[in-house]
């Protein structure tokens, strides 16, 4: 039987994350819908924006891009990635990604199993300028 109703979650409901660079947005969390196995969310990434390298000690991150053309950096081998592909990231692996393109790239993201703690979810491992925020992000994060 199922203790969590259903709840259908808009991006526009969700404050963008510019901490990390490009534009966050943790949409089906443990916060936000009761989920307990991971989470997701939609990363929308301005030409010439990046989401600063990190990795996640807990979980796997699997991502699926909509829109744009994006270069993703795993463990310092860099790669393309375009529309209607998907890249599972193993735990443990640095990964930044950068819009490469001239338009607007949008991916969808998932995180799972959670970390025991949201501030152990997340490792920054450079210094990223956050989007109108005019300093760094700390090197460890509370939220994904």
């Amino acid at each position: 039987m199922t203790t969590t109703p259903p709840r259908i979650v808009d991006l526009h409901e969700i404050e963008p994350n510019r901490r990390r660079g490009g534009d966050l947005r943790a949409m089906l969390t443990p916060t936000t819908v009761g989920a307990t196995s991971g989470f997701m969310g939609v990363a929308i990434v301005q030409p010439g924006e990046r989401i600063g390298e990190h990795y996640h000690p807990y979980s796997e991150e699997f991502v699926h891009v909509v829109c744009g053309a994006l270069e993703v950096d795993l463990d310092g081998v860099a790669y393309p990635l375009a529309p209607d592909q998907g890249l599972m990231i193993p735990r443990n692996m640095r990964h930044r990604f950068r819009n490469v393109g001239r338009v607007e790239a949008r991916m969808v993201f998932h995180l799972g199993p959670l970390a025991p703690r949201p501030e152990l979810g997340h490792v920054d491992t450079e210094e990223t300028e956050a989007a109108g925020a005019g300093g760094p992000a700390s090197a460890v994060e509370a939220r994904a």
